[in-house]
């Protein structure tokens, strides 16, 4: 167990010694660190509850995701009502949570419940093997089905609303320049975002609560505001507001939308260049410029709607067609909220409105102290765990120390490597990684004081003590590792810190202790052949 063949120790070396340098980039400035290349620039990022920033708590609309279920199953209704000449499509209405189809006389029942139990599908795919179907259908009497969605089909697409949300919301905040977001769902419907740096999260709270739903809609021409807004208003029309740059103005606009915001390939702020104005350019994909070259195209000299969010941002004519697929937004901006709008836009639409039911700002004077403590836990614990090595110890206390120090080291190099965010958990984590590791060495050593008052030689007692104190190692190892695997599967936010930094750390301990130290006592053996341990 004491012979290290030259290969072996180069590579125990050369090992340590790389993982230990990606540590590096952490103690130097990082405007040098930006002019290395892009694989070096990699370091630890600070957590929240270390340089402070903005902690927001989302909650997905859940009433907003049953109201959007329920429409999509009347339009799919209707669909198979006019596909199969089953009746008018504005028999399909909607009841509560249910959409009521009365089938036309003449037409048989069963034929149109067949048809209509098609869009019953089982959830979760055709091979799902679960039972359950997205849709409950029911024949009620008198000509009349009921399609009903069922619960787990409610939460299955809750949850499908909540990742698409984490995806858009990972696109706005990363728009912002910001370092490292953290974004993690909480429970079924609930999504937690933190950003380590940002001391004002106005703007941030503004981007994640719009849902940046975009539409191009013709403005009613058949009717003006005021008398709309006295309640004429036609049945295929809604009065919508305009937003606060256009004053608030009331406009009746056309529920049909001409396109869709996701045709959208591009946004970009820039100018006007006859006033000077910011602006928001966009650009769509080939469907949506064959659309909207035909819309502008059909309707040539009248005002067509730009609809954010239900809410009218500008509201031009359309003076020719417009067939290259592009344009662009103009809405008496600044230059913030046309860079805003262009991010929205870029990202896509929210599903479902998100609502924000938490908000906390950690000031970086809290940070700091929290690293100031930190640092001082870690001094403390470690000159205490090093003089106590050293003196029960002596030599070989010396050589537990050193590999500790280089266990600590491959901890930072790991994080770095992994552009892990390191918060305060974290910290106790490598804390506490210390006593492991230096728990490692004990057993090792107490096991070569046995070997040695049982009557063996110095280098068979210290060969001995490595090899039968292995089993014992791994498995307090791999138990503790176990736990911090569960940890990090059932914990979020800290917890994971936590349970990142001591997995990690047990990892590095099995390596330092039994094959760092290890080298290191080999070495001390050949070159000083003892006649005694100095333990």
């Amino acid at each position: 167990m004491l012979y290290f063949s030259r290969w072996k120790a180069t590579l125990t070396l050369l090992t340590a010694f790389i993982v230990c340098a990606f540590a590096f980039p952490n103690f130097v400035n990082e405007k040098t660190v930006q002019s290395w290349p892009k694989w070096a620039q990699r370091h630890i990022v600070l957590g929240l509850d270390l340089q402070g920033g903005s902690h927001i708590l989302l909650e997905v609309d859940s009433n907003a995701v049953r109201k959007e279920k329920v429409e999509q199953l009347r339009d799919d209704v209707r669909r198979v009502v006019r596909e199969n000449r089953l009746g008018s499509p504005a028999a399909a209405t909607i009841r509560g949570e249910t959409v009521e189809f009365r089938v036309r006389e003449g037409v048989d029942p069963q034929l149109a419940l067949t048809k209509l139990r098609e869009l019953s599908q089982p959830l979760g795919g055709l091979l799902s093997a679960t039972g359950q179907r997205n849709v409950e259908i029911v024949d009620a009497g008198n000509g009349v089905i009921r399609l009903t969605p069922t619960p787990p089909a409610i939460v299955e697409r809750i949850r499908q609303s909540v990742e698409q949300s984490m995806q858009i919301i990972d696109r706005r905040v990363n728009e912002l320049g910001t370092v490292e977001p953290s974004i993690q769902r909480q429970g079924v419907d609930r999504i937690l975002v933190q950003v380590p740096g940002l001391q004002d999260p106005t703007r941030l709270k503004e981007l994640l609560g719009k849902t940046a739903k975009l539409a191009f809609r013709m403005v009613d021409i058949t009717i003006p505001a005021d008398q709309a807004q006295q309640g004429r208003l036609p049945p295929e029309s809604e009065l919508l507001q305009g937003s606060r740059s256009e004053g608030r103005t009331p406009y009746v606009i056309e529920k049909r939308v001409m396109v869709s915001g996701e045709d959208l390939t591009d946004a970009q702020p820039g100018f006007d260049q006859r006033n000077g104005e910011p602006i928001v350019t966009f650009r769509f994909n080939n469907n949506g410029a064959r659309r909207f070259a035909q819309v502008t195209q059909e309707n040539v000299g009248k005002p067509f709607a730009i609809v954010l969010d239900n809410e009218v941002i500008s509201a031009p004519v359309i003076r020719e067609p417009i067939l290259g697929g592009s344009g662009q937004i103009s809405g008496s901006f600044n230059v913030q909220q046309a860079n805003d709008l262009a991010i929205l836009l870029r990202a896509g639409a929210l599903p479902a409105p998100l609502t924000i039911i938490e908000e906390r700002t950690v000031g970086p004077g809290l940070g700091q102290d929290s690293i100031e403590k930190g640092k001082i836990a870690s001094y403390v614990g470690s000159a205490w765990v090093i003089l106590f090595m050293f003196v029960t110890y002596g030599l070989f206390g010396l050589f537990a120390n050193i590999a500790v120090a280089i266990n600590v080291a491959m901890i930072f190099g790991v994080l770095s490597l992994l552009n892990a965010t390191l918060t305060l958990p974290g910290i106790a984590g490598i804390v506490l990684t210390v006593g492991i590791a230096v728990d490692s060495n004990v057993l090792i050593y107490e096991r070569i004081r046995e070997e040695v008052r049982a009557g063996r030689t110095p280098i068979m007692a210290i060969d001995a003590g490595f090899t039968r104190a292995l089993a014992t190692i791994l498995d307090s190892n791999i138990t503790t590792f176990i736990a911090a695997a569960v940890l990090f599967y059932i914990g979020t936010g800290p917890v994971r810190g936590f349970a990142v930094t001591l997995g990690i750390g047990i990892i590095t301990t099995v390596f330092t202790a039994f094959t760092l130290t290890r080298l290191m006592v080999a070495l001390w053996v050949r070159w000083w052949r003892p006649k005694t341990v100095p333990i």
